[in-house]
């Protein structure tokens, strides 16, 4: 097996690799595989150590360090340089190491960029990082996400913003939870010009393609409830190449909806349409569904209207809405006559559409026609959209 730190993980005990590292530390090179003999009982573990021995020399530039053990007397300021040198000669010898061999100490220093992290030591982290990006060497995507959420732990967003640059660059997937991580490191942020920057910086890498990763970001934001900062990048969008596109809109037409921002949200949509975007399905609905939370059914049946002008067909979702407001309002007749278009429309309808209906129905003491949805709902019950149909796709 090529890779020594594998052959070491695989064959040797946790405990033995431990004395292998800290026998090398006081006694040096070499009594340290005296050591690690005699402290691995497993006789294959053993018989292996005079194969492993003879790669270890791979190996010395990593941990060759550690031989300078601060046992001279030293001021404070003076043992401080000198730690802050070791620290640099151990970080030079790990970048030395990724140009004679760059697959294993690609894995190496993932292993040792891990260390940095949990040990608060950005700074290192920084500059190793900065010599893979030259090298052009990417890592994987648990150990960027793992910088992410540390340097977002000590409000660097220098390294943050690079960090996250250095995954995208990587060309390999970046799931959701990294766009929560970056949100909730950025919600820490005082200032907004660092998130710009960011956003502006993320914006030229990904140009001219698709403001997908920008949106993405949005919803991160979006999803923390930092509806300040959401609104910011949406605003500053507009100013960069990478403009917002239908799936932007209609993200922050949901974020003011939310919120409860009912002209701003509308003054967005006018917007919209002047910048070019035909609003889809997703628009009205969201439209729809944010007005008839705040009692406004008077504009959901204009927007209702403007679909049909648009040649946009209603689906579930804005029956569910509609037919919920008009209930709620007392016209349970109106209601019964979308409930019926809808099924007339092949829209098979949900267990909360009957519900409210029924309970509607009750409340204005129609309890014949109460009971007879209550069967119906009963007879189908087993082919009746339910919540988990309403689960939202993240795109």
């Amino acid at each position: 097996m090529s890779n020594v730190s594998t052959i070491f993980r695989i064959l040797v005990p946790q405990r033995s690799i431990n004395i292998f590292l800290s026998g090398y530390y006081f006694i040096g090179k070499k009594s340290l595989h005296t050591t690690c003999a005699k402290e691995t009982s497993n006789k294959a573990s053993q018989y292996y150590i005079p194969s492993i021995k003879c790669r270890l020399d791979q190996l010395w530039p990593l941990f060759g360090i550690l031989s300078k053990s601060p046992s001279n007397y030293r001021f404070v300021a003076t043992q401080a340089s000198h730690e802050q040198e070791v620290r640099d000669e151990g970080l030079n010898q790990v970048l030395s190491a990724t140009e004679s061999d760059p697959f294993p100490s690609s894995e190496t220093c993932t292993i040792y960029l891990e260390k940095l992290c949990r040990a608060g030591n950005l700074s290192d982290a920084a500059k190793l990082l900065q010599r893979l990006r030259f090298k052009q060497i990417f890592l994987n995507p648990s150990t960027y996400n793992l910088i992410l959420m540390t340097a977002g732990e000590q409000n660097d967003f220098d390294l943050l913003s690079q960090t996250f640059k250095d995954l995208l660059l990587s060309g390999k997937p970046i799931c959701w939870d990294t766009y929560y991580s970056l949100a909730n490191a950025f919600s820490k942020a005082t200032d907004t010009a660092s998130l710009l920057k960011f956003v502006s910086e993320v914006s030229e890498l990904i140009f001219p393609r698709s403001a997908t990763v920008i949106n993405r970001i949005l919803v991160g934001f979006s999803e923390c409830k930092l509806v300040d900062k959401a609104l910011l990048i949406f605003n500053h969008m507009k100013s960069l190449k990478c403009k917002p596109d239908l799936f932007t809109y209609n993200t922050v037409l949901a974020i003011l909806g939310r919120a409860g921002c009912i002209d701003e949200m509308l003054c967005e949509f006018a917007s919209m349409k002047e910048a070019g975007m035909v609003p889809d399905i997703v628009s009205y609905n969201t439209l729809i569904n944010s007005l008839r939370k705040m009692g406004r059914l008077d504009l959901c049946l204009v927007f209702f209207q403007e679909m049909g002008e648009r040649g946009i067909e209603p689906d579930l979702r804005t029956y569910t809405a509609l037919i919920d407001s008009f209930g709620l309002s007392g016209n349970v007749e109106e209601a019964l006559r979308l409930f019926n278009d809808m099924k007339r429309k092949q829209i098979s309808p949900s267990i909360y559409i009957y519900r409210i209906l029924i309970s509607n129905l009750k409340r204005v003491g129609k309890l014949e026609l109460a009971m007879s949805l209550s069967e119906e709902m009963n007879s189908c019950a087993s082919h009746l959209v339910g919540p988990r149909d309403f689960k939202p796709k993240k795109r």
